[in-house]
C-alpha cells in the first residue's frame, strides 16, 4: 500500500499541469538519470586517461581538444537559430517549414564546414604544435596528426548533431541526452580496452573520444529519421531552401557573437595556461573544472528543456506560466550554494578518492572555481530565458565586455599567481629533513616544480625584464626554456665571509661571536665589530634565528658606543 502510495504521488506530479509543463518534467527526471551517468563515466575518464598516457599528455589532449573546440563556433550560430526556428515553425503546426529549416540547416552545416575543415587541414601542415604550446619537440609530429584527427571528426559532429538540436527544439532534450551518452560511454569503454592493449597514444585517444561518439551519432540519426514520427521531418535535397537562411542567420548572428565572446572567456585559458605554466598546469586546472562542473551540468540538465519550451511559451503568449517558472527556477538556484560550500571543504578527500596522488589540485583553485560555478548557473537560469525568446542583445553585450578584458586579465593572473619553478643540481639537499619533507609536500601539490639534476644555464629576458630561464640537465646536457617573471638565486649553506679573511677570527668558514654568555653576544674578536645572522651561526641558520641575532647585534652596537661616548 506505501508502494502504492508513492507510486501514486509520483505519477500524479509527472502528469499535473498543462502539456509544456508535463514534458518538461519528463524531460528533467530522464536527462536527470542519463546525466548522472554521464558524470560518473567523465569522472572514470580523467584518472584512466591519465593512466593510459601521463599527467603532461593528458594536459596536452585537453589544450588541443580546446583548440577544436573552436570551431564549433564556425557555424555563425546557425545551430542555435535553427533551434529557436524549427520551435516556432512545430509550435505553430507547419511542419513543412519544419522540415526545410532541418534541410536547409544540414545543407548549409555540410558545406561550411567542408571549407573550414580543408582551410583546417592545410594550417596545420604548416603548424609546430610543440613550439605553440611550449612543450617538448619530440611530440611535435604526434601532435599535427592528432590535431588532424580531431578536426575531422569534430567537423562532422557538427553537422551530425543537427539532428540533437532538432530532438532538443522538439522538447525532447532526453532522447539526445541519451544518444549522447551512449556514445560517451562507447568511447570509454574503447579507452578502456586501449589501457589493457596498447600504450599511450594521443592518436588513439583522438580516435576513442572523436570518430567513436560522432559516427555513433551518424547511425542513431538515420534510424530515427525513418520513423513515423520523425519521418516527417527528415530532410532532403529538394527541400533546401537557402532563402531560409537569412532568417535563421539573422538570429544566429546575435548567437554567434555570443558564442565567440565565450570562447575568449572559457576556452583560451587552456592555451593561457599551457603556454604560461605548462601543461601540467591545464591538468590541474581541468580536474577542478570538471569537479566542480558536476554542479552546473546537474543546473543545465533542469535548464535546458525551458530553453524551447521559453519558446513555445512565448510564441502561445503564455507569459503567466514563463514568470512563475522563473522565480521557481531562483529558489531552486539558491540550493546550490550550500551544495558548493560542500564541495569546496570536501574537495581535497574527494580529489585523491578520484584521481589518487598522481595530480594535486590547490585549495585556492577549487574555491575560485566554486564561485565561478555559482555565477555561471545563475546567469544560466536568465540565458536560457533569453535564449528561447530570442531576446540575447544584453547576454550579447555582456559577453562580448567579458572577452575583451578576458585574455589581459588571465595573462595576468597567471604570471602572477603562478607557480614556483625551483633548480637543483642533484636530487640530495643539505636542509634539515623537515624543511625537505616539507619542500616535497609543496612539490607534490603542484605549488612548486621541482628541476632535479638541473643549473641555471642562462636568465633570458628583453626592455621588460626577467621573461624565463634557461636550465640544463647535467646528466643529459638537454637545455630547456621556462617562462617566469623573476629569479632568486641562493648560494647555499657557504657563508660569503672570505673578505674577513685575517681581519676576523673565523671557524669553518663562520665568524666567530662571544656567544649569549656574555654581555655582547655579537660580539666579534675586533672590537666595534658585530655580526649577526648566517655568517656567525653554525647551527641553526634559519630566517628567524638570523633576525633575532640582529636585533641583539644592533644592541650590542649601541652598548658599545655609549660605553665609549659615542652615543
Amino acid at each position: 500500500m506505501k508502494f502504492q502510495y508513492i507510486k501514486d504521488k509520483v505519477s500524479a506530479y509527472f502528469t499535473k499541469g498543462n502539456e509544456r509543463s508535463v514534458a518538461v518534467k519528463k524531460n528533467i527526471a530522464v536527462s536527470l538519470v542519463l546525466k548522472c551517468i554521464s558524470i560518473l563515466v567523465s569522472l572514470q575518464v580523467v584518472p584512466l586517461t591519465i593512466g593510459y598516457v601521463n599527467p603532461t599528455k593528458y594536459g596536452i589532449w585537453l589544450t588541443l581538444s580546446s583548440i577544436i573546440a573552436w570551431l564549433s563556433y564556425f557555424d555563425l550560430g546557425f545551430a542555435h537559430g535553427f533551434r529557436n526556428r524549427f520551435a516556432e515553425a512545430k509550435a505553430k503546426g507547419d511542419m513543412k517549414l519544419a522540415k526545410e529549416y532541418v534541410s536547409t540547416t544540414y545543407a548549409v552545416l555540410f558545406l561550411l564546414f567542408s571549407v573550414i575543415l580543408l582551410i583546417t587541414l592545410v594550417v596545420n601542415n604548416y603548424l609546430d604544435w610543440s613550439r605553440i604550446l611550449n612543450i617538448d619537440p619530440v611530440y611535435k609530429d604526434e601532435l599535427s596528426l592528432v590535431f588532424g584527427l580531431l578536426a575531422c571528426f569534430f567537423c562532422l559532429n557538427i553537422v551530425a548533431s543537427v539532428f540533437t538540436t532538432m530532438l532538443t527544439a522538439d522538447q525532447k532534450p532526453a532522447l539526445a541526452s541519451l544518444i549522447s551518452t551512449s556514445g560517451q560511454v562507447l568511447a570509454f569503454a574503447c579507452v578502456y580496452v586501449l589501457t589493457k592493449t596498447t600504450k599511450g597514444s594521443l592518436s588513439a585517444l583522438a580516435v576513442s573520444f572523436s570518430a567513436i561518439p560522432c559516427l555513433f551519432l551518424l547511425i542513431v540519426s538515420i534510424i530515427v529519421y525513418q520513423t513515423k514520427k520523425y519521418k516527417i521531418v527528415a530532410p532532403s535535397l529538394r527541400d533546401v531552401r537557402f532563402s531560409l537562411v537569412r532568417s535563421v542567420v539573422g538570429l544566429g548572428g546575435q548567437f554567434f557573437v555570443v558564442m565567440f565572446s565565450m570562447l575568449f572567456i572559457f576556452q583560451l585559458t587552456n592555451i593561457i595556461l599551457s603556454r604560461v605554466q605548462g601543461p601540467e598546469a591545464v591538468t590541474q586546472y581541468n580536474i577542478a573544472y570538471k569537479y566542480f562542473n558536476v554542479l552546473n551540468m546537474a543546473a543545465n540538465i533542469i535548464l535546458t528543456p525551458f530553453w524551447s519550451a521559453f519558446t513555445d511559451a512565448y510564441i502561445k503568449r503564455d507569459y503567466n506560466w514563463m514568470r512563475g517558472t522563473l522565480e521557481k527556477l531562483e529558489k531552486l538556484w539558491l540550493l546550490c550554494i550550500p551544495i558548493l560550500v560542500l564541495m569546496v571543504l570536501s574537495s581535497d578527500l574527494l580529489y585523491k578518492f578520484w584521481i589518487g596522488d598522481s595530480v594535486a589540485v590547490s585549495f585556492s583553485l577549487s574555491f575560485c572555481m566554486a564561485i565561478y560555478v555559482l555565477c555561471q548557473t545563475g546567469g544560466n537560469m536568465y540565458m536560457f530565458l533569453i535564449n528561447g525568446t530570442s531576446k540575447i542583445r544584453l547576454q550579447l553585450i555582456i559577453y562580448l565586455s567579458f572577452a575583451l578584458v578576458s585574455i589581459p586579465l588571465m595573462k595576468y593572473c597567471c604570471k602572477y599567481y603562478g607557480k614556483v619553478h625551483m633548480i637543483h643540481r642533484r636530487d640530495k639537499y643539505r636542509a634539515e629533513p623537515i624543511m625537505v619533507d616539507r619542500l616535497k609536500k609543496v612539490a607534490a601539490e603542484g605549488k612548486i616544480v621541482l628541476h632535479e639534476f638541473c643549473t641555471l644555464d642562462e636568465i633570458l629576458g628583453d626592455a621588460t625584464g626577467v621573461t624565463a630561464v634557461r636550465i640544463k640537465n647535467v646528466q643529459t646536457d638537454k637545455t630547456e626554456d621556462i617562462p617566469v617573471m623573476g629569479v632568486f638565486i641562493a648560494i647555499g649553506h657557504k657563508p660569503n665571509t672570505d673578505l674577513f679573511e685575517g681581519q676576523l677570527e673565523l671557524q669553518n668558514g663562520y665568524i666567530v661571536t662571544k656567544g649569549t654568555a656574555t654581555k655582547t653576544s655579537q660580539a666579534t674578536s675586533v672590537p666595534g665589530v658585530f655580526a649577526a645572522g648566517d655568517v656567525q651561526d653554525q647551527t641553526y641558520r634559519q630566517a628567524i634565528t638570523s633576525a633575532a641575532s640582529g636585533c641583539m647585534a644592533a644592541l650590542d652596537a649601541l652598548n658599545f658606543l655609549e660605553s665609549n661616548g659615542k652615543a
